[in-house]
């Protein structure tokens, strides 16, 4: 009997065989779009394991449900000085970013 040929890719291989390398146009959209969607979905994540709905979430910080939940679906990025509000007084947390060079 024949085994078939294992052809399985790493992630990282995936993404540059159908984005591009690192710091092609492509690629840079692509990652940008990604960390919207991590922003959002580490929110969605801090609300849930806090007992929070998107309705009381947004009642604490003054804005509504449907724009926390165009944030935590990627629909609508959020400006980073809204993300500390929801976080700091919505989620009673905080905001920890970091630059790459």
């Amino acid at each position: 009997m024949k085994t078939k040929k294992n052809n399985l890719i790493t992630l990282d291989q995936l993404i540059e065989k159908n984005y591009g390398k690192k710091g092609t146009p492509k690629r840079d959209k692509f990652e940008a779009g990604y960390e919207n969607f991590k922003i959002g979905a580490l929110l969605q994540m801090a609300r849930v394991e806090k007992g929070m709905t998107q309705q009381e979430l947004a009642e604490k910080t003054g804005t509504t449900k449907s724009y926390i939940s165009r944030i935590e679906n990627n629909i609508k990025e959020v400006r980073l000085s809204t993300l500390h509000k929801i976080v700091e007084q919505g989620l009673k947390g905080k905001v920890r970013l970091s630059i790459e060079l």
